[in-house]
């Protein structure tokens, strides 16, 4: 079993460029409450929130995503392509300023897989310090798993006595056995972890490997297959996980937003629908067996997928399809949440702010 040591600390935001400054405080005024932003640069998509606590929990305060694949290429190559970089700078670029208007103090800025495997991530993270003036951190993969629980498992069944939360990347897939029911709401979710991979499987990379644009259902077995293999030896570590009482799944990515969206029919994306839905066993296999019957061009006018990425969302639904093999279960909850309320939460719970009387 993996070392099951919690994730690495939070730091503060660094800057090559002029460092980011909270705003003066207004004469007359109390002291405004700490900002925090946590920021995710995946494989696919650059994600940011910006938040304030509030008494249990926290409210965001700004948001911005923008898909940019910068790990574009890494299923053929093992470098990050200058086009990726151009893309990726500009939205950090734009991730910076929010932070700045919104006189962050205190932020997460990660980068994952594609930076992890990319022989030029490194070169790559150097760049946007000295240009963009942010500290992007790569994370390991044992952080990466566990952020992923700590951003979604409050959407774990309080009575379930276990639950596979897995996180479906562009570069890489997080998956993690929680064994035992939750104690209590405030609690570490991480304490609960039995057993925890990151496969080295994700929907950008396995769609450059199979094929992403026309997806026939051979082909679909074909990249089932590929991560069933990777998935094999979590699986049978955690093979008791299915057999507790009220066992169900947990998935947090755009793929399962999308098969969520896809089953309640949505013209257009709507966040408070999907988050927190519960799936039946069946509902998941009709909504994968209708993508499977769309053709490029019908998932790219699919508001709720769109032309960026209706070449790889089949990939991520065999990786779906993977994990329900492996832990068969009547329910799947979803999540629209992850690594960037992972992080806003660790840095609150190691601040204290609902430890104190009140939040202000």
């Amino acid at each position: 079993m993996r070392d099951e040591s919690a994730a690495a600390a939070p730091s503060r935001i660094q800057t090559g460029a002029a460092p980011l400054q909270p705003p003066a405080p207004i004469p007359g005024r109390e002291r405004r409450r700490a900002t925090y932003a946590a920021l995710d640069l995946g494989t696919n998509n650059c994600r940011l929130l910006i938040a304030e606590p509030t008494f249990s929990g926290f409210r965001v305060i700004d948001a911005f995503s923008r898909i940019v694949r910068l790990g574009e290429g890494l299923g053929t190559s093992d470098r990050l392509s200058d086009a990726a970089i151009e893309r990726t700078v500009e939205a950090l670029r734009i991730c910076r300023t929010k932070m700045q208007a919104r006189g962050v103090q205190r932020a997460k800025v990660i980068a994952t897989e594609a930076c992890r495997f990319a022989v030029n991530g490194a070169a790559f993270v150097e760049r946007v310090r000295r240009g963009v003036g942010l500290d992007l951190e790569i994370v390991d993969r044992q952080t990466e798993a566990y952020l992923a629980v700590t951003g979604c498992a409050a959407l774990a069944d309080p009575l379930a006595e276990s639950v596979v939360i897995f996180d479906i990347g562009g570069g890489s897939t997080e998956i993690a056995w929680l064994d035992g029911a939750a104690a209590n709401p405030s609690t570490d979710p991480t304490l609960r972890i039995r057993a925890w991979d990151s496969l080295p499987v994700g929907v950008v990379t396995l769609a450059e490997r199979h094929g992403g644009a026309e997806v026939t259902r051979r082909m679909f077995e074909g990249m089932v297959e590929e991560v069933a293999e990777k998935l094999s030896a979590f699986a049978l570590r955690a093979a008791a996980a299915a057999t507790a009482s009220q066992f169900h799944l947990l998935g947090t990515s755009g793929t399962v937003t999308t098969i969520a969206a896809m089953h309640l029919r949505l013209a257009r994306y709507e966040r408070r629908r999907v988050d927190g839905l519960w799936m039946q066993d069946d509902e998941v296999t009709a909504a994968i067996d209708d993508l499977l019957d769309t053709r490029l061009e019908q998932r790219a006018d699919n508001p709720c997928i769109g032309r960026d990425r209706a070449d790889l969302v089949l990939a991520g639904c065999a990786i779906l399809e993977a994990i329900r093999r492996a832990f068969p279960s009547e329910r799947l909850r979803i999540a629209d949440r992850g690594l960037r309320e992972g992080l806003l939460m660790n840095m609150m719970r190691e601040d204290g702010v609902w430890n104190r009387k009140a939040v202000r």
